[in-house]
């Protein structure tokens, strides 16, 4: 089971935006915005955008990996994993 999503009105946000953007910086965790009682949008800290980007990047050079063994396409595995690693060892963004 995934942590609970901090969740607050956009009345909120707009009173104090700077308090809950201090607030996101500090838990890095996502918080549901509200309008009219029901959830409009996420926000989430630049950090975690960049970690959620770099960690699509890595899924997708994988998915492409699955389908070219499917299509019978491949490459050398000390190739693949030194791929890998350079890519894993970039900080994100």
């Amino acid at each position: 089971m995934g942590k609970l999503m901090e969740i607050i009105p956009v009345s909120d946000l707009r009173q104090d935006a700077a308090k809950i953007l201090k607030h996101l910086q500090d838990s890095n965790s996502p918080l549901i915005i509200t309008q009219r009682g029901r959830a409009a949008a996420v926000m989430i800290s630049v950090e975690a955008y960049n970690q959620s980007e770099h960690d699509k990047e890595l899924l997708r050079i994988l998915a492409k990996g699955e389908m070219e063994i499917e299509l019978g396409n491949g490459s050398d595995l000390d190739a693949v994993m030194a791929e890998a690693d350079a890519l894993l060892a970039q900080e994100p963004l």
